[in-house]
């Protein structure tokens, strides 16, 4: 049986978290982080299996399709990230000018698409839960490509920041695709709670959390550190990914006017 909750020691070179393959392979995707440091290169081309590279931190070079981009990220809870989105049998070359972070996800797909860099600029960031439950489930949600503006990918990528002392994937939602949460903090000793139906996981940094089609996942962050997770879903045949489903005994939360205790 595949674990929900895998605890992570993100050493150099490429670390593979999930596998279609092989771990975890629920997820239907292949994630990993990759750690480079100055001068250390790594290259990606897969037959069968499209590719997204999302720089977390780092100053890197990429390379694809006769392109080349320079990009940094230096902070991940103040900057929205790179990402560079391509088509099976395309070649990445991915070079570190400093000590670099990069997620890579990968799923097979059978559609030939146009590869693109998404920018910091074309990254759709919103804050989530603003206005209601006394702003306790506030957060900023960072979409970098979904099936709104990739229909044709079967990936979905993008990074929530909990704020500290909040909730998030709130209310309590499920969906029938799987979706993975990677945790980043910036204080070693920072760390959440993440509830996968009814079993709690204490997280920290760079843990992963496999959600399982059909089940709940909220989230919540110790007061004085904020969470930041990167979300990678996977669109099932004929049943992409394009809303959640709120679970029934929840939904009055959702009313704007809703009162809770202690009223005000």
């Amino acid at each position: 049986m595949n674990k929900v909750w895998q605890k992570n020691d993100v050493k150099d070179g490429y670390n593979s978290i999930t596998e279609i393959n092989g771990k975890h392979n629920n997820m239907l995707m292949d994630f990993g982080v990759l750690k480079l440091n100055d001068g250390e290169s790594y290259n990606i081309k897969e037959n069968e299996k499209e590719v997204a590279v999302l720089l977390v931190t780092g100053d890197v070079e990429l390379s694809w399709n006769n392109e080349v981009k320079n990009i940094s990220r230096s902070s991940f809870l103040d900057e929205s990230p790179w990402c560079l989105h391509v088509p099976r049998k395309t070649e990445i070359k991915i070079s570190a000018a400093k000590e670099s972070e990069i997620i890579i996800q990968k799923t097979d797909n059978d559609n030939d698409f146009e590869s693109k860099l998404y920018t910091q600029e074309d990254c759709r960031s919103e804050i989530f839960g603003g206005g209601v439950l006394d702003e306790t489930s506030n957060r900023t949600v960072r979409t970098v490509f979904d099936y709104n503006n990739a229909p044709y990918s079967n990936l979905v990528i993008g990074e929530v920041i909990n704020h500290p002392g909040r909730w998030s994937s709130y209310p309590p939602h499920d969906h029938p695709q799987p979706e993975i949460y990677h945790y980043k903090f910036i204080n070693e000793q920072g760390f959440g709670v993440s509830i996968i139906e009814n079993d709690a996981f204490v997280v920290r940094n760079n843990d992963t959390v496999c959600i399982p089609p059909g089940t709940v996942h909220p989230q919540v962050t110790a007061a004085g550190y904020p969470m930041w997770y990167c979300w990678m879903i996977r669109h099932l045949p004929n049943k992409p990914f394009i809303d959640r489903y709120f679970r029934d005994e929840h939904k009055w939360l959702l009313d704007p006017n809703v009162k809770t205790w202690p009223a005000k």
